[in-house]
């Protein structure tokens, strides 16, 4: 809570002489506790700096010694040694404008001198509270009255000033204060005279070699503005022998003039747009004027293509910059804006030379806090202005690193010459390092992982065997026969598919006798489908053509007709799938968690996770790429967790925009699951075979279906125990619940009724109705392929939809499980063998993209580092850690976990954490949305570069999100990073239980081991073991009983079921998420760098041979 105190200084007796009468604002923190504090971190906990046991004598007149000067440092003055007597003498005879404090209570002011509406801002209010924190630091805020109308003799006294020109401020006076008093200065008051001239602005820029857009200076004569160095052309214009051709840029040379006008070329219909202050929703307006402007001095310069986009670029000394990209004015002067009225900000990562641009701009002018503009174009970054003191809107993350940068450099640089005892510790959170399981230190050097989308709408599908020319033109048209595939997603092609549909229906409603072989219900369904919403987009509808030589496969469960002969087209409509809203929150849940696997924040802010990938993120040391697949479920989840990962705030849109990679090239991370290898066709028709057994499964069944004996396969097989009478029912429950949403139709009550994601009744009847037409085929028997739809849209339902309160939903839900828990995973291979045959076909890229991320680790690399000239303040300068994210489907992770199962990695009989691991994946049932498999790269520094043990790799897994009734099924793993059981301390343990809802819960905290390694929890345990009272301790088998006694969300949850949007649009949960199980933490680079080898070349060969017999087949 922050105390406003209203003082008056009174008039002393003894002397006459009359002091502020004006009324000064001092903000004050209270209930202050003392804490450490450190350098420059990202979270949004309070600040406040230590006080040491020891004090010293201090009074407020003391006079100051002399700093020690750092470039990081904010601006001093050094004056002469009869001003610094002048400064004690006042302070000495002037009483300061609150209470004084008690001698061992001396205080820091630091006074604020700015207008009031600039003073008071949302932003200076937020920075100030945080401000305020800190136990040394009190703030006062000049009144504006005061700084206008009173001399400066009269203004509040202050050890540090925050001062900065905007409209109607008199910087001469604050100039005439700071030679005055001679307080430190963040931002050099004589600089801001230059940043309020353009033509000065430009100067400085070019004389520390910063690129600007090449540009001239017209310098008129106000009394006289015809005499100029100016030729104007139709199309360009001359300005002291410089040619500038439209579009060029025309700037006041005054900076307070925001009036900017860019002047377009005839050939683009000439004219121009003015830009100027935003007003409302409008920053700038076109106008039809080409001529320039005849009166006034002006910058020329040339217009740089940026796309649209400006980068707003915010310091706060010279070793800290946040970015933000924004809708440029020029583009059509519509501001953007959000949900809540703010203008859209886009988050930016500036590259390496940007960072260095910001870092000479903070110094050149002597701003501290300063905020200047990037333009991006041609692979090159531009600076086009420079704003002086400027803080970022609307950002928390912000707010708390600007108090906590200004709080450390007031203190670093005045606390010595005050007396006060306080210092930065070096923290060891700046150096990502972490404790191994054997207690060496190791650094983190590099995070992969690879993790499913989250909770989505029911996909839904539907094939059609087309023979009909037109779509072998369109199939011919956009290159189909290059590879025998296709994928039509933007909205030209979708309309070319739609005209072909609507053109063979029209046939066959005049003809029922031509020789159109496309059925008439698919062809209606192709048709709506495609002119659903009334518009198209790639995001929830696509279609896929795949060439079929001889025609359609009788393998195919879902056409019943007999094969035609020749070639044909396999069209699949695909809609639905769309992230859901529960689906964001996990993402951006996880992402947040996910920042508890980088190691730091053991200084202010022990025990709160994540802040330590934030201070290597802040200070330039994070090399991060998100990757992902095309769909947009994926894209929008990659967004969300990014957004959760690095604290961003606003929509996922520009997140998305500015941030995620689409991945779509090479196979990368997307995959054609329409388009079967012979394998995968093989492994789906035996699959078929064995479930439309009528009999219970016989042990030879057994031997067939889950030939590596997988525990999560054989307890679905007992509680199938027959296949098709299984179906049976299952189908029978179907037909029970679209006769119950029938009959919720026919009952005017739920005529509005509105279900989870704005759908409806008949949306959810037209989904379920589709199911039982398809489920059960005209012969009788079932078409297996629909039962992963099944389970999808009854997982959706009893998650989302269980306000309906329909019947028999649990019972549909454990049977469709049942048989989804088979059908599922041996559709990737039923044996090893086909198990990463088919791996290798759909995941062989990603390896080889996951290998060499590996490998360019331990490189030496420009990219995402501080350069060592300019790394005042940060320990580590030179090193980085690498982060790559990679979003994509279910095939993928189902893929990428077999190759890691069964590709030779090591071997289960000779290394025992393997074995316990495939151990653990076998009784996974499902890898469900968000599920991650993750592998980090550690290095220790204290090993020969060429050998073995200098990297160390780990290899971690997440089944997802929790299941709808996974409370007593859940398999257990053996923690993450799990130490020995030497080492795991009993005490420990007990702490963790008892305090999981505190820790970190992306890391599982299992018995057999509660990992001492794992970052923070070392820390964490210290510093929370005081604060609670001793108890005996407890044996490991009580530990174990306690732990596993917990009910499951609490004993493994993220804390995701507490969300505040849990259960938000009235009708959904947000499901906690599975912690990392670590599957082994003691891998060598070298071990899997050749395992890595060995399968992508084991595929080249296979592949190779694939593509003969695809090109021959076409």
């Amino acid at each position: 809570m922050l105390l406003l105190t209203i003082t008056r200084q009174a008039k002393q007796s003894n002397g006459g002489r009359r002091h502020l009468s004006k009324t000064t604002t001092r903000l004050r923190a209270t209930h202050k506790e003392p804490r450490t504090v450190g350098l420059v971190t990202h979270t949004q906990q309070a600040f406040s700096t230590p006080r040491l046991e020891t004090h010293t004598d201090q009074h407020r007149g003391k006079p100051p010694e002399t700093s020690p000067t750092a470039p990081t440092t904010p601006h001093r003055r050094q004056d002469n040694h009869t001003h610094n007597t002048q400064r004690r003498d006042t302070r000495e005879s002037h009483p300061p404008t609150f209470s004084p404090s008690p001698p061992s209570e001396r205080q820091i002011v630091v006074g604020i001198c700015a207008m009031t509406k600039k003073s008071k801002s949302k932003p200076m209010t937020q920075i100030l509270e945080r401000l305020c924190k800190f136990d040394y630091i009190d703030m006062v805020i000049f009144p504006e009255e005061v700084i206008l109308e009173e001399p400066v003799e009269k203004w509040p006294l202050c050890d540090c000033l925050i001062s900065f020109h905007s409209k109607g401020f008199p910087l001469d006076k604050a100039v005439e204060y700071a030679k005055l008093r001679n307080p430190l200065l963040i931002n050099d008051l004589n600089m801001q005279y230059f940043i309020q001239d353009r033509r000065e602005v430009y100067r400085i820029l070019q004389e520390e070699g910063i690129d600007l857009p090449r540009y001239a200076v017209l310098n008129r004569d106000p009394d006289n503005p015809e005499e100029c160095n100016l030729v104007e052309g139709e199309d360009q214009v001359e300005v002291n022998g410089e040619v500038f051709h439209k579009p060029f840029v025309e700037k006041p040379v005054c900076a307070e003039d925001h009036n900017v006008y860019i002047y377009y070329p005839t050939s683009a219909g000439g004219g121009s747009q003015r830009l100027f202050r935003k007003i409302g929703s409008r920053s700038s307006v076109y106008s039809p004027e080409s001529s320039v402007r005849k009166t006034g001095s002006y910058i020329y310069e040339e217009f740089m293509p940026t796309d649209g986009t400006d980068v707003k670029v915010y310091t706060v000394g010279p070793d800290y910059a946040h970015a933000e990209a924004r809708k440029s004015p020029a583009l059509d002067g519509k501001v953007e804006r959000d949900s809540e009225g703010k203008e859209i900000r886009y988050p930016v990562m500036l590259t390496a030379m940007e960072k260095l641009v910001a870092r000479k701009v903070c110094l050149a002018f002597k701003q501290t806090v300063c905020g200047f503009d990037l333009l991006r174009a041609n692979g090159h970054s531009f600076v086009c202005d420079v704003n002086g003191f400027s803080f970022v809107k609307n950002s928390m993350k912000y707010y708390d690193d600007c108090a906590k940068v200004l709080g450390n450099m007031v203190m670093r640089e005045l606390a010595p010459q005050l007396h006060i005892p306080w210092s930065i510790p070096m923290e060891a959170e700046d150096i990502p390092i972490v404790p191994t399981t054997s207690g060496t230190m190791m650094e983190l050097r590099c995070v992969i992982a690879i993790i499913r989308h989250g909770d989505r709408t029911p996909k839904q599908k539907m094939k059609m065997e087309v023979r009909h020319p037109l779509f072998f033109e369109l199939f011919e048209k956009y290159g189909g026969y290059k590879t025998g595939k296709l994928k039509l997603k933007k909205p030209k092609q979708l309309q070319e598919v739609l005209d072909i549909a609507r053109l063979l229906l029209v046939e066959l409603g005049q003809h029922t006798d031509c020789e159109i072989e496309e059925k008439k219900s698919k062809l209606e369904q192709l048709k709506t489908v495609l002119e659903m919403y009334g518009h198209f987009s790639g995001i929830n509808r696509k279609v896929q053509l795949t060439y079929l030589r001889n025609g359609k496969p009788k393998a195919s469960s879902e056409e019943e007709d007999s094969k035609k002969d020749g070639p044909s087209l396999l069209l699949v409509l695909k809609w639905g799938g769309e992230l859901t809203p529960a689906g964001r929150v996990q993402a951006e849940e996880l992402g947040r968690a996910f920042r508890c696997m980088y190691p730091g924040g053991q200084g202010d802010y022990a025990g709160f996770p994540g802040c330590g990938l934030l201070r290597l993120h802040s200070t330039y040391r994070h090399d991060l790429k998100i990757y992902a697949s095309d769909e947009g479920r994926v894209q929008m989840t990659a967004a969300a967790f990014a957004k959760g990962l690095l604290a961003l705030e606003g929509e996922l849109t520009p997140i998305l925009v500015q941030m995620v990679k689409s991945a779509n090239m090479n196979g990368l991370l997307d995959s054609d699951s329409d388009s079967l290898t012979d394998c995968q066709q093989k492994v789906k028709a035996r699959l078929h075979e064995i479930m439309q057994k009528d009999q219970d499964f016989t042990e030879e069944d057994y031997q067939k279906l889950a030939p590596t004996g997988s525990p999560s396969l054989v307890n679905s097989m007992k509680v199938i125990e027959n296949p098709v009478k299984t179906c049976d029912k299952v189908y029978a429950l179907i037909q029970s619940l679209t006769s119950q949403i029938r009959k919720r139709l026919e009952d005017p009550k739920s005529a509005d009724l509105q279900l989870y994601h704005s759908e409806t009744l008949e949306l959810m009847l037209q989904r379920w109705s589709k199911l039982e037409r398809d489920f059960r085929m005209k012969n009788g028997r079932y078409d297996i392929s629909k039962i992963p739809d099944i389970y999808d849209c009854i997982k959706y339902d009893l998650q989302h939809n269980a306000s309906l309160d329909l019947e028999d939903t649990r019972e549909l839900f454990r049977l469709s499980r049942a048989l989804a828990d088979i059908v599922i995973p041996q559709e990737y291979g039923i044996n090893r063998a086909e198990k990463l045959d088919i791996a290798q076909a759909y995941c062989v890229p990603l390896m080889k993209k996951i290998q060499l991320d590996l490998q360019r680790t331990h490189e030496d690399e420009a990219v995402n580092k501080l350069h060592p000239l300019y790394s005042r303040g940060v320990m580590s300068p030179g090193r980085h850690v690498r982060t790559r994210l990679y979003f994509t489907s279910e095939s993928h992770v189902h893929s990428l976990l077999s190759i890691f199962r069964y590709g030779g990695l090591l071997n289960e009989e000779k290394d025992q954490q393997w074995k316990q691991a495939m151990d653990y994946l076998s009784a996974v049932t499902e890898l469900n949305y968000m599920t991650q498999i993750v592998i980090m790269l550690y290095e220790d520094n204290n090993k020969d570069p060429s050998s073995e043990e200098r990297f160390h790799v780990e290899l971690h897994f997440s089944p997802g999100v929790k299941g709808c009734e996974d409370e007593e099924t859940i398999p257990l793993g053996f923690g993450f990073r799990p130490a020995s059981s030497e080492v795991c301390d009993n005490t420990a343990l007990i702490l963790l239980v008892e305090n999981c809802s505190l820790c970190s819960g992306l890391f599982s905290a299992s018995a057999l081991g509660v990992s001492c390694s794992a970052p923070n929890l070392r820390d964490y345990v210290r510093t929370h073991h005081r604060h609670h009272h001793p108890k005996p301790p407890l044996s490991p088998a009580v530990c174990r009983a306690r732990l596993f006694s917990m009910p499951a969300v609490k004993r493994f949850s993220v804390s995701y079921a507490r969300h505040p949007t849990n259960g938000f649009e009235g009708c959904s949960m947000v499901p906690s998420i599975y912690p990392l199980e670590t599957l082994h933490n003691s891998l060598s680079l070298k071990q899997v760098d050749e395992f890595l080898n060995s399968v992508c070349e084991s595929n080249s060969e296979v592949q190779a041979k694939t593509m003969k017999g695809v090109k021959a087949s076409i």
